[in-house]
């Protein structure tokens, strides 16, 4: 541009090259090229022959070959050995710009899904956190419509486990979906023939039950139900420890599924990417196109019933297992998995696992602790309770007063309730802190007479501890030595 601007003042090619400070063939060749409109692209490059150029046709023929999966060092091995003597720099460059021109024209096509209110629904699985050593799974649920997402730890993936899971998130949508949509796992897809699935019978029962059709995307093609796998992607870096997230690692099922319920809590308040709503108040919506939900759930695949005792303890084969202890009196469901035993819930919010233990034998009971509350105090561990009045206001003096108590009684000490009232009176005159403390190292001591109490207290009467320091030192002094050692004068 200085060039031309150089041109419009002289008139002259010499001249504007001087002015320029370039030859007057160059004015000569850019004022050409703007006559010509060659300018708009600015200043193009000439393209020089390059080694790679007499190779581009066999580099074509090979990426055709390989789909456009080729590597560039195998690229260059090749081209090496018929006689190519270039870099592996100019090859790697030459092989990104022929997979360039051969994706463009085989690229995939996406258009956009416009869902409808109640039509589909899909589900997938990811790697869950490890617990106790052992590995767990997180499924992952997400409504199209209203982008409602849910997230359930489970330590299997097997038929009724998945089951159970469609359930729970149906119950959660408040009605069935058209559709449930998900990959071609042998629980869903036994096979496929001439590229159709055949459905596992009990899916399709569980289908029927609850008036749901389920559908499995293209085999090997995840991308066909990309709502969910990015669910997954969320829960699993949300979820599962990671270096990103600083994740503890979890003690306990019952964490895991406490963080669950909070991350779907999270998800589904805030407002959605795509939609600008909350998933809740859209869900809201969305119900009123769901289908009713049966009241029962799809029971078949999740065992035998059994009946829970007042001890919270199942039998399956003879061998008493146990349950939690807030389904006493009622039933569950129970099979056998592998060399576990899975004890199924169905209740109100839908099926749900309640107990796995590993198979035993008759006489070997399984209980798991988690499964019971916190032991009442035993015979050794009791702790003083007032049943009147009089036990109240001397229980009320502290810790020593129930120590003492304790101590007193083990000891077999005799008027414990006259002593317990003096110092209730005592308190009055000395404050409730002495005697508390007095009461304690009567305890410790085992002093319980009658009179030791008052005894205690006269011999640490109420005052200021004084302490000696070396202004008071009775110590002699080492001034005299100061001068050992040294010459008399």
């Amino acid at each position: 541009m200085e060039i031309l601007e150089a041109l419009a003042l002289t008139n002259s090619y010499r001249a504007a090259g001087e002015l320029a400070g370039c030859s007057h063939h160059t004015v000569e060749h850019w004022v050409t090229m703007r006559n010509r409109g060659l300018l708009r692209d600015g200043v193009t490059p000439v393209e020089r022959v390059k080694l790679i150029d007499g190779f581009m046709p066999k580099i074509e023929e090979w990426v055709e070959r390989s789909n456009g999966k080729i590597r560039g060092d195998v690229v260059f091995d090749r081209l090496t050995a018929i006689g190519y003597e270039g870099s592996d720099r100019t090859v790697r460059r030459a092989l990104v710009a022929v997979k360039l021109n051969w994706r463009a024209g085989r690229r995939r096509v996406y258009r956009p899904w416009v869902v409808e209110p109640g039509m589909w629904a899909q589900w997938d699985w990811g790697h869950g956190p490890k617990i106790g050593g052992r590995q767990t799974w997180l499924f992952c649920a997400w409504l199209g419509w209203s982008r409602l997402r849910v997230v359930f730890p489970v330590w299997d993936k097997t038929l009724p486990t998945v089951i159970c899971c469609l359930d729970r998130s149906m119950r959660i949508f408040g009605g069935v979906p058209t559709y449930w949509l998900t990959d071609n796992e042998r629980t869903v897809s036994m096979t496929h023939v001439a590229g159709i699935a055949v459905r596992h019978p009990l899916i399709v029962a569980a289908g029927r039950h609850y008036g749901v059709t389920v559908a499995t995307c293209v085999p090997a093609d995840p991308e066909s139900k990309g709502g969910v796998e990015r669910s997954v992607q969320i829960a699993k870096a949300d979820l599962v420890p990671t270096d990103t997230n600083l994740r503890d690692a979890y003690a306990s099922w019952a964490e895991l599924v406490e963080a669950c319920t909070v991350f779907m809590d999270k998800v589904n308040g805030r407002e959605h990417r795509v939609t600008r709503r909350r998933p809740v108040e859209m869900l809201a919506e969305e119900q009123a196109r769901l289908h009713r939900l049966p009241d029962t759930a799809f029971t078949t695949a999740f065992g035998e019933t059994r009946k829970i005792s007042s001890t919270s303890m199942i039998s399956y084969g003879g061998v008493p297992y146990s349950v939690p202890h807030t389904l006493a009196e009622q039933s569950v469901w129970v099979r056998v998995d592998g060399d576990e035993i899975v004890a199924t819930y169905v209740g109100v919010s839908g099926a749900q696992e309640v107990a796995r233990h590993l198979l035993s034998t008759p006489g070997n009971p399984r209980i798991d602790d988690a499964h019971y509350p916190p032991r009442p105090a035993g015979a050794l561990a009791r702790q003083p309770k007032a049943t009147d009045t009089a036990e109240a206001e001397f229980l009320a003096l502290g810790d020593g007063a129930r120590m003492w108590l304790i101590e007193a009684a083990a000891a077999g000490t005799s008027r414990v309730k006259v002593k317990m009232a003096e110092a209730v009176q005592l308190a009055q005159l000395h404050g409730t802190e002495r005697i508390d403390w007095a009461l304690g190292h009567a305890a410790t001591y085992e002093r319980f007479g009658d009179g030791d109490l008052a005894s205690i207290l006269a011999a640490h009467p109420v005052g200021q501890r004084r302490r000696a320091d070396e202004e008071h030192s009775m110590q002699p002094s080492t001034k005299a030595w100061e001068s050992f050692g040294q010459a008399a004068s």
